[in-house]
């Protein structure tokens, strides 16, 4: 599953840093590609977007609008 959204008060590279360290310590998160004001997360299903939030929380920065897309395989 990827789970993107918008990260308020991140402004700079340091923001950016904090962030992605806060969110290697969730479980079941396979990939975190983190930019200025947004995050694209990559997990196994078990992580919620309110879990997401309080990792980022802890780095100083507040979670904002967020969607979870599934992925869908294709049959063989």
């Amino acid at each position: 599953m990827i789970t993107r959204a918008r990260v308020e008060g991140m402004t700079c590279q340091h923001c950016v840093r904090a962030v992605f360290t806060a969110l290697a310590g969730v479980d079941g998160i396979a990939r975190a590609n983190v930019g200025i004001g947004a995050i694209e997360v990559e997990h196994d299903g078990s992580v919620t977007v309110e879990r997401l939030r309080e990792a980022v929380a802890v780095a100083g920065y507040v979670v904002g609008e967020a969607e979870t897309n599934r992925r869908v395989l294709p049959l063989a």
